[in-house]
């Protein structure tokens, strides 16, 4: 059986990622070699905003809200992958899905191998020079008026699973169920 017959019974001939009908096509996830395992397939609108890195349809990837739930590994990786772009174009839904997906770690090192995130220069650093990492727990040492929000966040307020900016002066976290952007000079890391 080829390739595509294999990926169109996998997926009742529809795009793995938004599930479309119109023309679709094999598309190898790297770095791996072509295997039925190691592909998807995906409409033309898909394999376009994948291929090309200057702008993204960011309304056409609301889409991973199903497609992330797959069984699939080959799937779960270019939901992540796509997420992960999607929180770079500064996509806070983006964040919020992925904070939901849950890989396995095999699943989770090929998502993150064949990732084409560019390394930041420059370090995120806490108030005492501490190198902060997506995911790490901090603490505010100031209580910070949240704009918009409506409410302060209190001085020694914990902030789980913090997120990365383009910013080094920047993170994103949590606080009273509201995602905001924090200073980084005003936090600890745990």
């Amino acid at each position: 059986m080829s390739i595509e017959t294999a990926l169109k019974q996998r997926s009742d001939s529809k795009c793995e990622l938004c599930a479309s009908g119109n023309n679709l096509s094999v598309f190898e996830v790297p770095p791996t070699e072509a295997h039925s395992d190691k592909c998807v397939l995906l409409c033309d609108t898909c394999t376009t905003e994948i291929e090309q890195t200057d702008a993204l349809n960011v309304n056409h990837w609301r889409c991973l809200n199903d497609s992330m739930w797959s069984q699939v590994p080959v799937v779960q990786v270019m939901a992540y992958r796509m997420l992960k772009r999607l929180i770079a174009a500064g996509e806070a839904w983006a964040q919020d899905l992925l904070d939901m997906l849950y890989l396995d770690d095999e699943t989770l090192a090929w998502a993150n191998k064949g990732s084409a995130e560019v390394e930041q220069d420059e370090p995120h650093l806490d108030s005492n020079g501490a190198v902060l990492s997506a995911g790490d727990n901090v603490v505010l040492i100031k209580d910070l008026v949240v704009k918009g929000a409506n409410f302060t966040a209190k001085r020694g307020t914990p902030v789980r699973g913090i997120s990365l900016t383009s910013n080094p002066e920047h993170i994103e976290g949590r606080v009273n169920g509201t995602r905001i952007v924090i200073i980084t000079q005003y936090v600890k890391k745990m």
